[in-house]
């Protein structure tokens, strides 16, 4: 286990009225820490590592200072002052007192969760608001928070996907000890929360390792977002596998999800990635912990599983294919990224659902016989999808309300883990758009680069020429949730049309949850889905009909748990509907 005192990168009190200040700045000859208006020159050790022990106290203002006196924020800041740029600010990270320190986690199969960006959950955008909000998602059902990066990050507002010190939560959103507080309400109601973590680059302004600590970069290779990081330099790897302990060790997150892990690589076994998985599980064998990955590459060997049942490495990854099928199925849009999917989306969803998987996503010949349904997170809308649109439309607002239900209850009935974007419990109709604050060549580019991104998101092409300006605080409040539509007639019964749902999963599809035996997907026109899955304990069946047309379905052999468009008694499914029944084994009742 690495502790507190074993790691490399920060800050930390080592007494009352001392701490210990340390970093990695191998182009620097010395250094030094300044706390307050005290300047301590720093010991130069092996590797390009500078350490100090100065004087100072929870709350204390801290810089580091180059060899030609530029000061700069250390960059495991555990919070800032200001923002990314000026004082870091030292933190106790024993002060909070923890309600509910007992917790131990939720076993993965009863995930069922809700993505929330702290900034527009609640008018305020604060982890503190955020905190008292947390009942009325667990009355709905949902056992796990997912919260959007809190890294600090430029500016007061943002996605998050752009932070630069990794350690310290947003100042904008609250202190630690508030975050701290979120997690623990989210515990207090026996909901876990997972965090959105971004290892694969920085943001564009406020990072000033390439000053000191050049080789933290690989400048001979780019990512979507600026030049890559190096992970085969090990003080590279402890930065980000410390950060990956901390958020679940002080925080007592019960997971992380990963940001676009294609984009890390590295030449070295193992992998960052295996490394990082292996250390968090190894380190916290107390507690259930989840790290989930979005991968664009699809790899089915980040999310194998073992012959009984526990993941090798990482618990799941995002299903992005499940969500471009299901979208191109209730819009008609086929263009950007949804292109690959225009010709028989159906058929495409049924083999996602089947095997988690489409074949032509990972390559046709990958190996996806390790994973299992619980190895794949599926969504019908997330941040992404919905906020890169020009317009910024929830799919509430593009859909019929009869094909919504049936694929709400596709997404929450099937064996794949469910995710839900805040919003999706009383449904919420406000646009989520993209935001940020930057200023200069940064703003500039952003509103540039907006309507070509929008394009790849579907929506009718006329919407690029009206895209809100990310950078106006009035594209960041009309992002923010209506909750009068929450408390309102029309939200409570779309909560209960959700809590049924979500507890119909619990009651009879959680219990059953493992790598199956074997899949049946039953032979049915275009727009039929009709898949069995044999479990150990009991078998679900599922029968969709998301065509024009209403079909008749291969029958069924356990009990209806759920169904709507089934004219009562047949074998007939309206155009849409869905039918979901579970038999169980002789015996398991």
């Amino acid at each position: 286990m690495l502790t507190r005192e074993a790691r490399t990168w920060g800050s930390r009190l080592i007494e009352p009225g001392k701490a210990e200040f340390r970093i990695w700045a191998p182009d620097q000859g010395r250094m030094a820490v300044v706390v307050g208006d005290r300047t301590t020159d720093m010991v130069a050790e092996q590797d390009g590592w500078f350490s100090a022990v100065a004087a100072a106290d929870a709350g204390s203002l801290y810089q580091f200072a180059l060899s030609d006196g530029t000061r700069v924020s250390d960059p495991a800041s555990q919070a800032q002052a200001h923002g990314v740029e000026g004082p870091s600010v030292l933190v106790d990270q024993d002060r909070y007192r923890w309600k509910y320190r007992e917790w131990g986690g939720r076993p993965w199969n009863e995930a069922v969760i809700y993505e929330l960006h702290v900034g527009t959950f609640t008018e305020e955008g604060t982890f503190r608001a955020a905190s008292a909000r947390i009942g009325d998602l667990a009355r709905v059902g949902i056992t796990a928070l997912e919260i959007m990066p809190v890294a600090q990050f430029p500016g007061r507002r943002g996605w998050g996907y752009d932070g630069v010190l990794h350690f310290a939560p947003h100042n904008a959103y609250g202190t630690p000890d508030d975050l701290k507080a979120l997690i623990d309400a989210a515990h207090g109601h026996g909901m876990m929360a997972i965090l959105d973590v971004v290892y694969n680059h920085f943001g564009p302004a406020g990072n000033a390792l390439a000053r000191y600590a050049s080789r933290f970069f690989n400048s001979r290779r780019e990512t979507p977002w600026g030049v890559a990081i190096e992970f085969d330099q090990p003080a590279v790897r402890r930065y980000f596998i410390e950060n990956a302990l901390y958020w679940l060790q002080d925080f007592r997150f019960d997971g992380l999800r990963l940001d676009a892990v294609d984009q890390i690589k590295d030449t070295q076994e193992p992998s960052f990635l295996q490394e990082l998985a292996r250390t968090v599980r190894r380190a916290i064998p107390d507690r259930h912990i989840h790290p989930t990955v979005e991968d664009d590459e699809r790899r089915p060997e980040l999310v194998a599983y073992s012959g009984d049942g526990e993941p090798l490495r990482f618990s799941a990854s995002w299903n992005d294919d499940f969500h471009h099928a299901a979208h191109v199925i209730a819009t008609g849009e086929t263009s950007g990224h949804y292109q690959p999917y225009e010709h028989a989306p159906r058929t495409i969803l049924k083999e996602i659902l089947a095997t988690g998987f489409w074949s032509r996503s990972v390559g046709g010949n990958r190996n996806v016989g390790q994973t299992t349904p619980l190895s794949r997170v599926a969504f019908l809308q997330n941040h992404d999808q919905i906020g890169n649109r020009a317009l910024g439309e929830r799919l509430r607002t593009l859909v019929p309300p009869d094909l919504l239900d049936v694929l709400m209850s596709l997404l929450i009935l099937s064996p794949q883990i469910p995710l839900l974007f805040m919003g999706d419990d009383y449904g919420e109709t406000r646009p989520f758009h993209f935001f940020a604050d930057y200023e200069g060549e940064i703003a500039d580019a952003i509103r540039r680069n907006r309507p070509e991104e929008a394009v790849r998101f579907g929506g009718n092409p006329e919407d690029a020429k009206h895209i809100p300006d990310a950078l106006d605080p009035r594209t960041f409040a009309a992002s923010k949730l209506n909750w009068t539509r929450a408390g309102s007639g029309e939200g409570e019964r779309e909560r209960s049309k959700l809590s049924k749902l979500i507890a119909l999963r619990m009651r009879h599809i959680v219990p059953i949850l493992a790598p199956p035996k074997r899949v049946v997907v039953h032979p049915s026109p275009e727009g039929l889905i009709a898949i069995d899955w044999h479990f150990s304990r009991a078998t679900l069946q599922l029968r969709a009909n998301v065509s024009k047309e209403q079909q008749a379905f291969p029958g069924v052999e356990g009990d209806v748990i759920w169904t709507i468009g089934r004219p009562a008694e047949t074998p007939v499914l309206m155009a849409p509907g869905i039918l979901v029944a579970v038999a169980e084994k002789a015996g398991e009742r």
